[in-house]
C-alpha cells in the first residue's frame, strides 16, 4: 500500500481521484511541529540547534499518521514545492520516524493528473539544503523577535513585538507618512486651449506652467487678438506590450487594484484554486511558462482571435534570486474559461486566465500624433496630442491596472489637421493645479516596494502585511479629505474685447481609501529601533539576509555559520541597549496652556497616546487620551487644548447626567451606560441636550432591535442579530452560530458549550516568519516543562 501525505484535505481529495485505489492520500493539516513559545526553543550554545515540539492539537493526528505510515509499503511526501513545503516534508520524516528507504519525495507545480503521475515517476529524496534555508529563516526570525521584543517592553511599552521583516515594513510606512506630512504643497497655473476643427473639439496645452496668477493672467491677456496656426504635425507609430504572467506579488497587486481584495484573501482564494486543480502553484517568483503551456495558449489565441493575435513569448524573471523558479501562476487548462466555487474564486481565476492569455498575444499597435500650434502674439506654442489604435492586440483581452493616482489623462483622437491651418479658439483657461505628495501605500504597493528592495519572499508578503496591522503598528483605513479653493482664469474666444473671467471653486483633497497609515506606537517603535538597532532596520541588511538564505538553499553556505555570524554583534547590541538606552515615549512639547501657564505635551503612556497639561512630576497635571483621528506627530496646541474641554455635562436625563465625551474613536454621548457616537459634521462643543437625548434613544432602540435573546443568569451572554445572521456574544467575544440553530430554544448551557468548542477549534498553531512576543521571554522567567514531545533537530547536512 502507498501512503501519500499532503498539507490540506482539499488537496488530498483532488490527488486521490488521480491516483486510484493503490494509493491512500491523507493530510498533515499544515505544519505538525514548530518552535515552542519560549526562549528555550533554540540552543544557542550548541550551534543554534532548534528544538521543535509537536503542536498540542496535532498529537492525535501525528499518532494516526505514524500508524498509517508503519502499515504502508511506501510513504510519498507530496507537500508544496517551496522551502516551507520541503521543511514540512522533513518534519514529517522526523516526527513519524520514517525509514528513508521507504520514503519518496515528490513535487509538482499543478494538481492535474498528468503532473501527479509525472511526479510519481520522478521521485527524489528530501532536499536538506532547502530545509536548512527554511530552518535558518525560522531560527533567525525567532532570535530577532525574541531578542528585540523584551527590550521594547522595557524601553517603550509592554506587549510590543519586533521582527526582521515586519519592522522594516513598518519603517517604510512610517517614513512615507512623514514624507507626506513634511511635503510643502505648491500651486501653478496650467494653460489649456480648446479649439474646433472639422466640427470636432480638441484640447492643446502650454508645455510650461506659471507660478503665479498674475503671470497666467498676463499670458491670457497677451493672447487677445491672436491667431492660432498649426505649424507642425508629427505622427509616430508606437506599441504597448503585454505584461508577464503573474507572480505571487503581481497577482496580489492586481487583485487589490481590480478586485479590491486584501493580500490574505487573494492568497486564500488562490490556494483554493490550486488545490482544486485549476491553477499552478500560487507562491512563486517566476514569470516563466512551460513550453506546453505556451503552445496550448498560442493554439487557443489563434483559434479564438485569429493568427495575427498570437505571439508566443518567454519572459525572464527579474528577481535574480527567485527561489520558486518553476512557473508563473497560470490556469492548468487554458481552454477552461471559468473555475472556482464562489464568485470571488471565479473572478480571481478570470484575472489569472486573462493575464496568462494576454501574455502570449501580439503587441497593441498605436499611432501617436503631435500637433504644434503657434500663437501670433507670443513666441510660445501650444501642443496637442492624440492617439489612434491601429491594432488592439493583447488589449482585446486584458489591460493592466496601475497604482498611479496622479494627474493623468487618456490621449484622445485629434481631428484631421493640416500644417498652416488656422484654428478658431473656443476657450483659453488657466487652471490652478497643486503639487502632490508621494502616495500612501496600499497593501499591494507596499508588497511591490518590499519586492523591489529584495525584502521577503512570496510566502512572507501576506503574513507580513497582516502582522503589522494586527500588532497595531499600521492601520488600513479610509480618511476624509479636506476642502481647498481652486482659482481659474477663463477667456472665451480671442477677440481683443474679450473679458477674462476669474472663477473660484472648491475641491476635496487628501481623501484616502484603503491606505496604510502608521500609528503613534508604530512611529515610536520605528524610531527606537533605528536609533539602537540600525543594522536590523537597514533595507540592505534585510535584502542581504534573503540572499544568504538563497545561498544556503543552493548548498553554498552552512546555515548555522550564517546565524552565528549574525548573532554575535546582535547580542552585544541587545545587551548594551537593554542596559543603557533611555525609555522612549515620543514626547512632544506643543506649547503653553494660556489658562494655567503650564506646558502642554503629548507622549505615549501605558495605555496609549495622551495629551498632558503640566510636567510629569506635577501632582495637579491633567491628561486626556488622544482620539484615533489625532496623531502625536501632527497634533497642534489648539487641537490638544480642545480635548480638555470635555466631558461637557449637558444636564440630567431620567435622573442621570448626560454628557459629551471624546474617546479613542471620536466624540460620543454618554448616558447611564449607553454610548452614542456623534455623527460626522456635528460639533461636539455645540451639540444641545435635546440632540444628545435623541442620539441616546436612537442607540437604545437599535440595540433593542439587535438583541435576539438574553440570559438574566449571565448578562455577558447574548444572542445578537448581525449582518450575516445571528451570532453569539460572550463578553467581548463573538461566535458564529450554525445555520440551522433555533435561537429561541437555545439555552445558556448550549451557548457556553459553543464557546468551549470554538476555543478548542482555534487552538491551532501556524508557523510564520513573524514571531509573537512571549511574556516568558520578556520577564526572562524559566519556561515550564511541557509534556509535549520535543525533538532536537538533527543536523541536516555537513557543509
Amino acid at each position: 500500500m502507498n501512503l501519500v501525505i499532503v498539507e490540506s484535505p482539499s488537496k488530498a481529495k483532488t490527488i486521490q481521484k488521480y491516483l486510484g485505489d493503490d494509493y491512500s492520500v491523507t493530510s498533515s493539516m499544515g505544519h505538525i511541529r514548530d518552535l515552542p513559545g519560549n526562549d528555550k526553543a533554540i540552543d544557542i550554545a550548541n550551534n543554534f540547534t532548534p528544538h521543535y515540539e509537536i503542536s498540542e492539537d496535532k498529537r492525535k493526528l501525528v499518532a494516526d499518521l505514524r500508524k498509517k505510515a508503519k502499515a504502508a509499503d511506501l510513504v510519498w511526501l507530496a507537500t508544496d514545492e517551496d522551502r516551507e513545503g520541503e521543511a514540512i516534508a522533513w518534519h514529517l520524516m522526523e516526527a513519524l520516524e520514517l525509514d528513508p528507504a521507504r520514503v519518496k519525495r515528490i513535487v509538482f507545480h499543478e494538481i492535474t493528473k498528468q503532473a501527479i503521475l509525472n511526479a510519481i515517476k520522478n521521485p527524489r529524496s528530501v532536499d536538506t539544503d532547502l530545509v536548512d534555508a527554511q530552518q535558518a529563516r525560522r531560527v533567525l526570525d525567532r532570535l530577532v523577535g525574541y531578542g528585540l521584543s523584551p527590550v521594547l517592553w522595557r524601553k517603550v511599552q509592554r506587549n510590543l513585538s519586533a521582527g526582521r521583516v515586519q519592522s522594516v515594513a513598518v519603517r517604510l510606512v512610517v517614513e512615507r507618512e512623514r514624507e507626506i506630512q513634511q511635503f510643502s504643497v505648491t500651486s501653478q497655473f496650467r494653460v489649456l486651449a480648446e479649439f474646433t476643427a472639422g466640427g470636432k473639439n480638441f484640447t492643446a496645452e502650454l508645455p510650461h506652467r506659471f507660478d503665479t496668477e498674475e503671470q497666467a493672467y498676463a499670458f491670457l491677456e497677451a493672447c487677445k487678438g491672436a491667431t492660432f496656426t498649426v505649424n507642425q504635425l508629427e505622427t509616430k507609430p508606437s506599441k504597448k506590450s503585454p505584461s508577464a504572467p503573474f507572480t505571487t506579488s503581481t497577482l496580489q497587486q492586481e487583485a487589490s487594484r481590480k478586485l479590491g481584495l486584501s493580500l490574505a484573501r487573494t492568497m486564500k482564494l488562490a490556494q483554493d484554486l490550486y488545490e482544486g486543480g485549476h491553477i499552478t502553484y500560487m507562491r512563486t517568483d517566476s514569470v516563466n511558462l512551460s513550453d506546453v503551456a505556451i503552445s496550448a495558449t498560442a493554439s487557443h489565441v489563434s483559434a479564438e482571435y485569429g493568427q495575427e493575435y498570437s505571439s508566443p513569448r518567454k519572459y525572464t524573471t527579474k528577481v535574480a534570486s527567485a527561489q520558486e523558479a518553476h512557473e508563473a501562476i497560470r490556469p492548468t487548462d487554458v481552454l477552461v474559461r471559468g473555475a472556482g466555487e464562489t464568485d470571488s474564486h471565479r473572478k480571481l481565476y478570470e484575472l489569472i486566465w486573462k493575464r496568462t492569455v494576454a501574455s502570449q498575444m501580439s503587441d497593441a499597435q498605436l499611432e501617436k500624433t503631435t500637433a504644434t500650434i503657434s500663437i501670433s502674439t507670443l513666441p510660445d506654442v501650444l501642443v496637442a496630442t492624440g492617439e489612434v489604435m491601429v491594432f488592439d492586440g493583447f488589449l482585446k483581452v486584458y489591460m493592466e491596472g496601475t497604482d498611479d493616482d496622479g494627474e493623468k489623462e487618456d490621449a484622445k483622437m485629434l481631428p484631421a489637421l493640416t500644417v498652416g491651418q488656422q484654428l478658431p479658439l473656443e476657450v483659453l483657461r488657466a487652471q490652478e493645479r497643486f503639487s502632490r505628495p508621494p502616495s500612501r501605500f496600499t497593501e499591494a504597493s507596499l508588497v511591490k516596494k518590499l519586492e523591489e528592495l529584495g525584502i521577503g519572499r512570496p510566502s512572507t508578503y501576506a503574513p507580513t502585511i497582516s502582522t503589522i496591522q494586527s500588532r497595531n503598528y499600521v492601520v488600513k483605513e479610509d480618511r476624509d479629505g479636506r476642502e481647498r479653493t481652486v482659482r481659474e482664469l477663463v477667456m472665451k474666444g480671442a477677440l481683443v474685447s474679450t473679458a477674462i473671467e476669474r472663477h473660484v471653486s472648491t475641491e476635496i483633497t487628501g481623501a484616502e481609501r484603503n491606505k496604510l497609515f502608521p500609528t503613534d506606537i508604530g512611529g515610536i517603535v520605528t524610531d527606537f529601533l533605528l536609533k539602537h538597532f540600525e543594522d536590523i532596520m537597514d533595507y540592505n541588511f534585510t535584502a542581504t539576509v534573503e540572499k544568504q538564505f538563497d545561498e544556503i538553499a543552493e548548498g553554498a553556505r552552512a546555515w548555522n555559520a550564517m546565524i552565528a555570524e549574525f548573532y554575535g554583534p546582535f547580542k552585544e547590541t541587545l545587551d548594551r541597549t537593554s542596559e543603557h538606552a533611555d525609555r522612549q515615549s515620543g514626547e512632544r512639547i506643543l506649547g503653553t496652556d494660556p489658562r494655567t501657564g503650564k506646558p502642554v505635551s503629548v507622549r505615549l503612556a501605558r495605555y496609549g497616546p495622551i495629551a498632558q497639561i503640566g510636567d510629569a512630576d506635577d501632582p495637579n497635571k491633567q491628561q486626556k487620551g488622544l482620539p484615533a483621528s489625532q496623531s502625536m506627530e501632527t497634533i497642534t496646541l489648539e487641537d490638544a487644548l480642545e480635548l480638555f474641554k470635555f466631558p461637557r455635562v449637558l444636564g440630567d436625563y431620567q435622573g442621570k447626567p448626560i454628557a459629551v465625551k471624546v474617546g479613542r474613536f471620536g466624540p460620543y454621548v454618554d448616558h447611564d451606560g449607553t454610548f452614542a457616537s456623534i455623527p460626522k459634521g456635528e460639533d461636539p462643543l455645540t451639540i444641545t441636550e435635546e440632540r444628545a437625548i435623541e442620539l441616546v434613544e436612537n442607540r437604545r432602540k437599535m440595540l433593542a432591535e439587535r438583541t435576539l435573546k438574553e440570559f438574566p443568569e449571565n448578562p455577558e451572554v447574548q444572542i445578537l442579530k448581525g449582518r450575516w445572521g445571528p451570532f453569539l456574544k460572550i463578553g467581548k467575544k463573538n461566535i458564529r452560530l450554525p445555520k440551522d440553530v433555533d435561537v429561541a430554544s437555545m439555552t445558556l448551557e448550549q451557548c457556553l458549550a459553543l464557546d468551549t468548542s470554538e476555543a478548542t477549534a482555534s487552538g491551532k498553531k501556524t508557523a510564520t516568519d513573524q514571531e509573537k512576543p512571549a511574556k516568558k521571554a520578556a520577564k526572562k522567567t524559566a519556561a515550564k516543562k511541557t509534556t509535549a514531545r520535543k525533538t532536537a533537530a538533527k543536523k541536516s547536512t555537513s557543509k
